[in-house]
């Protein structure tokens, strides 16, 4: 009775809210309790890209015509269109006002018209942060740009097909066969059950619009080097001309600390004297401004930030492999975190909501978290480099079906999926694009190509490839998935106890993590997907017993420890779907363990970790 209450309570406020749009929460679903406070004129209003600030751009966020079309429609464009979507949330959502499947069979097109035009010798460029999964777009009638992937945001230059006046027609059309298909898409198949989630279709990170000078920068990278105090940044401009200047400005709480001019290569190398440090403990960031100036006068600029922290692997007096963070052994601890919500699927329906796991996270005494199999918006990673959590990266998975071997070397059976040359191609690419996307953010420190031999293949011209396309960080070769003898981790799973690899066999030559235990599982009374048939590794009548076990676990983690174990992940942040496994409800409104009880507990590990050799 309380869960049918609450949804006519959320359905009831929503349709205040969304006053004469025509759009509401579809219903039938539990909510968060951000969802009642959308407003459909301004939704997901935060600049999108933290990491690369300009101030003249726009949200186009907000209610778009939708149609959805038999794939093999010929016809050019829709002829109409059904109804208002609420972008950036997929189709598939309750946020999205429609709550409809696509399949592979169908098409998903978008409509709406902006107040744009070209001025002054300015370019305009159309962002997408993220559309599931081929995505084609045009400008008043004319093709502007196609895309393939889930997960990584592109761009488009738009400024040749404006029209006179400021009204200009923005169509996107999206096609994604989902678990049909061979691309990359982690937990999304057609028929949601277990561990396996609702499809996500078409756009689901914000859309926006910026406009930039003929010259500017397009993009940067920014390499920390503790050990010998300084910072390289290599610049990308669009349209640079001869005798044009890019300077690169950092700064510290607003003193200048460093400022240099780029050579031929647009890189340049800043000292950082007596550097502070990043961790989890101390989050400090610093400020960096990078500026092209021509003859004197300035012509584009970009505010962004750094951190100088180091990643790495090295042993321990007792020779055994350890992961390092700023070259002192630090046990990292964090929650499997899947970032899937009940009423937006793959996108939290507020900042404040995107933010919330992880503020919760470090309440509860973790320093790590393992992002699985998902991608998110870059004001997640931007809101972890600020508030001081380690992340792991999982690349999506898909195109699987090979054999698993649970346990390094007992069963023998694993193989390598032997996919298709355009699977393969799919793969490399969006793990290049996404790779390069989230670079900046200092807290991501390991990559990890393969979850549980989930499409694992060339494991290790991969492992390989990926540590060579970012030697910055460390790279997690298969978390839990069929080992191979590659990169500097080891990874086991297993539920629900904690165990870690055999430390003889592996401990001299890689760090040991547990990259997935627990799963201990507690349904509570109107805050599930489903009224029943709800699922976990381990299941539990109340919270003192979730409690009680919970703690088993973390008293004998520090023994585990002492043999060499460098991290563990437990699964997991909050229930997904029919999944009950979460430290929180899937709504969010309720904490199944008290945050102060379980940072007092895993305070244990820190200690046990210790802060250096």
């Amino acid at each position: 009775m309380r869960k049918e209450l609450l949804a006519v309570v959320g359905l009831l406020l929503c349709a205040v809210v969304s006053g004469q749009t025509g759009w509401k929460i579809v219903p039938g679903k539990i909510t968060t309790a951000w969802s009642v406070n959308i407003n459909p004129d301004k939704v997901l209003p935060e600049y999108p890209r933290p990491q690369m600030v300009r101030e003249d751009w726009s949200n186009l966020n907000g209610l778009w015509q939708y149609t959805i079309v038999p794939a093999g429609d010929t016809r050019s464009f829709p002829e109409s269109y059904e109804g208002n979507i609420l972008v950036p949330f997929a189709v598939e959502s309750a946020l999205s006002g429609v709550g409809r499947t696509v399949g592979k069979d169908s098409v998903l097109w978008y409509r709406r018209t902006v107040p744009v035009s070209a001025a002054g010798g300015k370019r305009v460029l159309l962002h997408f942060g993220a559309v599931d999964w081929q995505t084609d777009v045009f400008i008043n009638g004319k093709a502007a740009g196609s895309h393939k992937g889930g997960y990584d945001p592109f761009s488009f230059d738009i400024t040749d097909q404006l029209k006179p006046g400021n009204e200009q027609e923005i169509v996107v059309r999206v096609w994604d066969p989902s678990d049909e298909g061979p691309q990359p898409r982690g937990k999304q198949v057609k028929n949601p059950r277990g561990i396996w989630y609702t499809p996500i279709t078409g756009i689901w990170q914000t859309v926006w619009m910026e406009s930039v000078p003929a010259t500017y920068i397009s993009s940067f990278t920014q390499t920390p080097d503790i050990d010998n105090q300084r910072l390289t940044v290599s610049v990308a401009a669009a349209q640079l001309k001869p005798g044009d200047e890019i300077t690169v400005v950092a700064t510290d709480n607003g003193k200048q600390i460093a400022s240099q001019k780029t050579g031929p290569s647009n890189t340049v190398t800043l000292p950082v004297i007596n550097p502070r440090l990043w961790s989890p403990d101390h989050p400090f960031l610093y400020d960096l401004r990078i500026r092209i100036t021509r003859k004197g006068r300035l012509v584009d600029e970009v505010r962004s930030y750094f951190a100088m922290r180091k990643i790495s692997v090295s042993k321990d007096r007792q020779g055994v492999q350890r992961l390092m963070l700023n070259n002192a052994f630090l046990f990292q601890y964090g929650p499997l975190d899947q970032g899937w919500w009940p009423d937006g699927l793959y996108t939290a329906p507020s900042d404040e909501a995107l933010t919330y796991d992880i503020v919760k996270t470090k309440e509860m005494g973790f320093n790590m978290i393992r992002k699985h199999v998902k991608v998110e918006p870059a004001r997640w990673y931007n809101w972890c480099d600020k508030l001081g959590i380690l992340v792991w990266q999982d690349m999506p998975s898909g195109d699987m079906g090979n054999q698993w071997e649970m346990r390094p070397g007992i069963y023998g059976k694993a193989t390598d999926k032997d996919r298709t040359a355009a699977s393969e191609a799919i793969y490399r690419t969006e793990w290049k694009e996404i790779m390069q996307d989230l670079a900046h953010f200092p807290s991501i420190v390991i990559w990890t190509p393969f979850n549980e031999a989930w499409g694992q293949f060339k494991t290790r011209e991969i492992t390989e490839w990926t540590m060579r396309k970012d030697p910055s960080r460390l790279v997690n070769t298969a978390s839990g998935g069929n080992f191979v003898e590659v990169g500097p981790i080891i990874d086991l799973h297993n539920y629900p106890d904690p165990l870690m690899p055999d430390a003889d066999l592996y401990g001299a030559r890689r760090a040991l993590v547990l990259g997935e235990f627990g799963g201990l599982g507690l349904p509570i009374e109107g805050h599930t997907w489903q009224t029943k048939n709800n699922w976990g590794y381990q299941s539990f009548r109340n919270t003192d017993e979730l409690f009680a076990r919970y703690q088993q676990f973390i008293t004998r983690m520090p023994h585990l420890i002492s043999k060499g174990l460098s991290a563990a992940v437990y699964t997991q942040t909050t229930d997904v779907e029919t999944e009950i496994n979460g430290l929180i409800t899937y709504d969010r409104r309720q904490v199944k363990m008290d945050a102060a009880k379980l940072r007092a507990l895993h305070q244990a590990l820190y200690v046990s970790g210790g802060n250096g050799k």
